[in-house]
């Protein structure tokens, strides 16, 4: 499956229950990552963020990487989203030593096609969305929050929804 590069915009982050939209994007290493794929082992943390390099960014993506075996005993796979290129978050995951996937929505229909996109600045707004595979096999969001700007995850929260 290609990049993604349209599908419906929302005005929102979805609820929980929604159907997810499925999108397909290339990682830090340019190879395809599709979240239905994704899911046939297990949910899904998708974590927006603005701009990589930047503090808060690096701040959030850190903690995930730090606390990557806390995800996984839990089950969850979690991956970056922002509209910074497959090239730049390379060598941000090269500089830092991020151990997850960070995805390239360079086109930025994922961020719209999950209500967390940022039209001011034309990027990804900050937000987290988890996602599990519902009846069918379908992607579904099972909890979703969008934060303001300069606020970080709050990640025993997110860990608390994820335990669901």
């Amino acid at each position: 499956m290609p990049p993604t590069a349209t599908m419906p915009e929302r005005q929102a982050p979805p609820n929980s229950g929604d159907q997810a939209p499925d999108f397909t994007l290339l990682d830090q290493d340019r190879q395809e990552w599709t979240l239905s794929e994704a899911l046939k082992s297990g949910p899904v943390v998708l974590c927006f963020f603005p701009l990589a390099f930047t503090s808060v960014c690096s701040e959030e993506m850190g903690c995930v990487s730090r606390d990557f075996d806390r995800w996984s005993k839990q089950g969850m796979q979690v991956v970056g989203v922002s509209c910074d290129s497959f090239a730049t978050l390379k060598a941000w995951a090269d500089q830092t030593g991020y151990k997850h996937r960070l995805l390239a929505d360079m086109h930025r229909a994922v961020c719209k096609g999950y209500g967390l996109y940022w039209a001011d600045l034309n990027v990804a707004h900050r937000g987290t969305v988890i996602v599990e595979q519902g009846p069918g096999g379908s992607p579904v969001v099972r909890w979703a929050e969008a934060r303001e700007p300069g606020q970080a995850m709050n990640f025993d929260a997110v860990l608390t929804a994820a335990a669901g």
